[in-house]
């Protein structure tokens, strides 16, 4: 990723090194019957600029126009196949959500389960997280964010692919309104590690559990499948909890 956001400007965003890799997937029936139901309404329409999951630079996005009405947004990067963001716009029908996903069969998912549920406080947006966070966003613009079970890129000679780095932290704390919230999950301990280090250091946030502290389980959060194969295989989950200042 750039470190700053004037470098993310001048790189067309795209020159970066990203936290996912391109994975080709085909829609199950029922996904499919949903996207082609439903996806114009509930997937955001935005302009590309180099690649597929880019967004152009220029854009920006009308929240309250997107979602017909001014309430609390969160946003989830990283959303898979929308377990966790559709059960919270389920439970809080109060707040918004948009998830921030680059692959279409877990969108469709999300899609899926969204319209089984009615619900109107979802929408989808398919593209590279950081891009979102630089200048898709409008600034301070997010009440929470969410970014829970990121790729861990175990091997060392991966970690570089990481999402959670400096250079988020500094484009999540353009996102994140004063006083709103950045929560994370991990399965992974030494990646836990880092986040703390990360996030920690950076001046916009402040622990909200103290320094170098980890937090209770969100109880927004629902126990996903993903996380269930975490606890499966052994390795404990640790949440974190920061606010922006």
């Amino acid at each position: 990723m750039p470190e700053t956001l004037d470098e993310a400007r001048e790189q067309g965003f795209r020159t970066d090194i990203v936290s996912f890799v391109r994975r080709s997937g085909r829609l199950n029936p029922r996904q499919q019957r949903a996207w082609d139901e439903h996806a114009a309404q509930l997937v955001v329409d935005v302009p590309r600029a180099e690649a597929r999951t880019s967004v152009d630079p220029a854009y920006v996005l009308d929240v309250a126009a997107t979602f017909g009405r001014q309430a609390p947004l969160v946003v989830e990067v990283g959303s898979g196949l929308g377990e966790a963001v559709v059960h919270a716009a389920e439970a809080t029908p109060e707040r918004d959500f948009l998830a921030v996903e680059v692959y279409t069969p877990g969108l469709a998912q999300t899609v899926l389960r969204a319209t089984q549920r009615g619900l109107t406080n979802v929408r989808l947006l398919q593209a590279n997280a950081a891009e979102v966070l630089t200048t898709t966003l409008p600034e301070g613009s997010v009440d929470e964010l969410w970014v829970f079970f990121p790729d861990p890129w175990h091997k060392a000679r991966h970690h570089k692919r990481r999402l959670v780095t400096p250079s988020l932290a500094e484009l999540a704390a353009r996102a994140i309104r004063p006083g709103g919230t950045w929560r994370l999950a991990t399965d992974w301990a030494e990646y836990a590690d880092q986040m703390l280090e990360v996030v920690g250091a950076n001046p916009s946030f402040v622990n909200v559990h103290g320094v170098g502290a980890v937090a209770p389980r969100f109880e927004g959060r629902v126990r996903t499948s993903f996380e269930g194969k975490g606890h499966a295989a052994g390795r404990s989950i640790t949440d974190l909890e920061f606010r922006r200042v």
